[in-house]
């Protein structure tokens, strides 16, 4: 009995602690970007990451941190998940730093956020690593994710159009 006990605890174990696939964390996140219940689920489900163990998935975290200002109403609350969130999101890139999908969640963050609070110091040089590093991504759901954005965000120059076909 207490094999069997020992056995289902530590299969139940495993299966909490199991990494979420990144298919399932961009669909989330997107979600996050329009519902506040989708934003505490992506940092819910990503509290186990940091920079050190999994820098993508801490990043990941790092951007539905700072998503969440915009589901509070205090102004030193929202201020609080933005700073909190852009530390974390800065130390995953630290960590890996020609990590493709961290660089294009700071890009898409820095490209939404009021230009008063002064985090878009890596625009230019994320949208040029991202726009030379597209050819080199073998992952179809990532193209997916950050092609069409950098189509539309209007921040490329005819050049830039022409390096994306």
């Amino acid at each position: 009995m207490m094999k069997i006990f020992l056995s289902s605890a530590l299969f139940f174990g495993m299966y909490e602690f199991a990494t979420p696939s990144i298919t399932d964390v961009r669909s989330l996140y997107q979600k996050a970007a329009t519902k506040e219940n989708d934003c505490k689920n992506v940092i819910e489900l990503l509290a186990p990451y940091n920079e050190e163990n999994n820098p993508l998935l801490a990043g990941y975290k790092a951007g539905a941190t700072m998503m969440m200002a915009k589901y509070v109403f205090n102004p030193i609350s929202k201020l609080s998940y933005f700073n909190q969130g852009k530390k974390m999101l800065e130390k995953a890139i630290y960590a890996d730093e020609k990590n493709i999908e961290l660089r294009f969640l700071r890009y898409a963050l820095q490209t939404n956020i009021p230009f008063f609070l002064g985090y878009n110091n890596d625009l230019t040089t994320d949208k040029s690593f991202l726009i030379n590093s597209i050819p080199q991504i073998k992952d179809e759901g990532l193209k997916e994710f950050i092609f069409p954005y950098l189509k539309k965000s209007g921040n490329l120059s005819e050049t830039e159009k022409q390096k994306l076909k």
